[in-house]
């Protein structure tokens, strides 16, 4: 197929290569789940898009890869009875985008159908009105359809041949979409007026339909036996389609229950295809359980064992979400860094900033003697102090995919409104990147734009609440994403801060929103470690901290930089006894700052999860050697990278 090829060559060639599985009966699943027998279901896509999106995203999750949209009775006619004729064009258009939208979410390859039904109920349009006013309805209606971007009209639900006739005539002309004719016969196989279903398919086809079929009435059978008498007249003119309700219903207090179990429309979908369907599916009283039996029969193109049908449902009713609930499809595998906390061991982490150019070459290699060293993890900075760097991001994946060693990002709420975090957080997931630590950031003022401005939509406590939402599979406006994300959230403490009680307080909030392990700044003392452990305990309770903890350490280098940082960098109190020591050490201050920095984690380890080191002025090999005495006391096999 050329990429040249009209979208109706395209249809038939999807046709030609297999079978094509339509959704089921999204009227009565919506029915089902509350909504008033008498409401107008064309309204919901306004109303209720999370119920009407649901639904979608449950027959997705089932298999199905033509979705229809919630449009049936979406014409100026019909919706004058609800008031709502003026808003045809809105209703169609938003009830295309949801169908869009869903398929988005729920990351399946599959066609948006848009639905349009007979001009009233009764299906006598062509003959109560004008021939003009029908054709302007069917314009209307389809013109909100495709500005809302459907892959193909449905037209369905048809027993006026002559409306039908001329709803495929402006759908034609409308577009080069296909087209899909769908007509409901009697229990005797013929429409009202008495024409026999090889005779309505032959006049539709010539009319330049590329499906002609069968849907609604009593059930599978009488679908299947109107499909066989068409077969011969469409053969090398259109292909077929069959969606039959799922038997007849029958009221059970305030709702109406349909015969046919999800078993049974599986088995009878290989008499479907034999009659010589290409597009098979459900209507009335189909569920997504329904569709899930159906896929399982086309997947091995032969009746599915009852045991094998019943695995397909109990899949699709695992895997279907709740209404407004996202779908979500697999577990995900921890991240390595979660899998060394789970498991006990010490974790390593050491900080890397990204390149103030174009350049990534020597990050690369600081990360690579790193991962040599045996870190567990490697963490990226974003912009500290409000310094242009390189994207966070951008690091993180050119280090993943080159050294498969993992990474933590550190993002701040300083640079993004609310739609660029979550855009972000979820273009870091898909690249496999998906350790966070949450954090505010340094106001702009203190960087290289002091005349910039901070966004601050929401703060860290905030960042971590969008984490932890996109974890449960929706985002912070609550519509789903799809799948439920699988991000390991870390968040700050400052020990030492200035306001200890508010940054406590602030420590309480971010775990109660969600937060997975506690990053410190660093610590030089056991005394300063141990003050910590114990305000822990009295805010958590007696076995300290909820959620594991990295001890933050940054080596020291020399008298001049410890009193630089104990004097002029907010968040790092540095005790007396250790700035002294670094003025006692003369040119030996570097080596004295690896042996504090590992005599601490030795003296504390127990007390903590592991470490965050933070490398001096990008000393990496000083970071490295560190690294490389505390691997000797916990060996390769705690390593996370794989």
């Amino acid at each position: 197929m050329t990429a040249t090829a009209t979208a109706r060559q395209r249809f038939a060639a999807r046709l030609a290569e297999r079978p094509l599985l339509a959704d089921g009966g999204m009227g009565t699943l919506l029915y089902s789940r509350g909504i008033p027998q008498q409401a107008c279901l064309e309204e919901l896509v306004v109303r209720r898009p999370d119920l009407v999106g649901a639904a979608h995203r449950e027959y997705l999750v089932a298999g199905a890869e033509l979705i229809e949209t919630l449009t049936f009775g979406a014409n100026r006619l019909r919706l004058e009875s609800a008031g709502l004729e003026i808003s045809v064009g809105l209703l169609n258009r938003r009830a295309a985008t949801l169908a869009r939208e869903a398929r988005d979410v729920a990351g399946r390859e599959a066609l948006v159908g848009g639905s349009i039904g007979p001009l009233e109920s009764a299906g006598r349009g062509a003959g109560r009105h004008p021939e003009a006013v029908s054709r302007d309805a069917f314009r209307e209606q389809l013109d909100g359809l495709l500005e809302g971007g459907i892959d193909v009209v449905v037209l369905e639900t048809f027993v006026d041949l002559d409306e039908l006739l001329i709803a495929v005539e402006v759908a034609r002309n409308a577009s080069d979409l296909p087209i899909i004719a769908s007509l409901t016969f009697g229990e005797d196989l013929t429409l009202p007026n008495g024409t026999r279903p090889e005779v309505a398919a032959r006049v539709v086809a010539a009319a330049g339909a590329d499906v002609v079929g069968v849907n609604c009435g009593a059930g599978p059978q009488g679908c299947i036996d109107a499909l066989e008498q068409m077969a011969a007249v469409l053969a090398g003119r259109s292909a077929s389609s069959v969606m039959p309700n799922a038997g007849l219903p029958q009221r059970l207090a305030d709702r109406f229950v349909y015969a046919a179990a999800p078993e049974y429309l599986a088995a009878m979908t290989a008499r479907m295809l034999g009659a010589g369907a290409r597009i098979v599916g459900g209507c009335c009283g189909t569920t997504p359980a329904h569709i899930a039996a159906m896929r399982a029969t086309l997947e091995v193109a032969k009746p599915a064992p009852a045991a094998e049908v019943r695995r397909a449902i109990a899949t699709s009713v695992r895997e279907a979400p709740d209404v407004g609930r996202p779908a979500t499809t697999s577990e995900l595998p921890p991240t390595r860094l979660a899998e060394t906390l789970a498991g006990g061991r010490f974790a390593i982490s050491v900080e890397i900033d990204p390149p103030r150019s174009i350049r990534i070459e020597r990050t690369i290699e600081a990360a690579r003697l790193l991962r040599d060293a045996g870190v567990d993890l490697v963490n990226v900075s974003d912009s500290a102090m409000a310094r242009v760097r390189m994207s966070a991001l951008a690091v993180a994946f050119g280090i993943q995919h080159d050294l498969d060693v993992e990474c933590l990002v550190h993002t701040t709420t300083r640079d993004r409104n609310l739609m660029a975090l979550e855009s972000e957080l979820l273009g870091a997931h898909a690249l496999g990147v998906r350790n966070i630590l949450a954090l505010t950031g340094d106001p702009p003022r203190i960087g290289d734009y002091p005349t910039g401005s901070g966004v601050w939509d929401v703060d860290s406590i905030g960042l971590i609440e969008i984490l932890a939402r996109l974890n449960r599979g929706e985002d912070g406006a609550g519509s789903a994403i799809g799948q439920a994300a699988g991000f390991t959230i870390a968040c700050a403490l400052d020990p030492t801060a200035a306001d200890g009680a508010a940054e406590w307080d602030r420590l309480e909030r971010k775990v109660a929103a969600g937060a997975h392990l506690v990053m410190t700044q660093p610590l030089y003392s056991g005394q300063q470690v141990e003050v910590m452990l114990a305000e822990a305990r009295r805010r958590f309770g007696p076995r300290g901290f909820p959620v594991p903890v990295l001890l933050g350490v940054l080596p020291l280098v020399s008298a001049r930089h410890a009193d630089f940082l104990h004097n002029e960098v907010p968040g790092i109190t540095i005790p007396d006894q250790a700035r002294a020591a670094m003025h006692a050490a003369g040119e030996r201050g570097s080596d004295l700052g690896i042996e504090m920095a590992n005599q601490l984690l030795t003296d504390v380890e127990g007390g903590v999860d592991g470490t965050y080191i933070m490398p001096s002025f990008g000393r990496y090999e000083q970071c490295a050697e560190l690294v490389r005495r505390i691997r000797a006391r916990h060996p390769a096999e705690s390593v996370g990278v794989r």
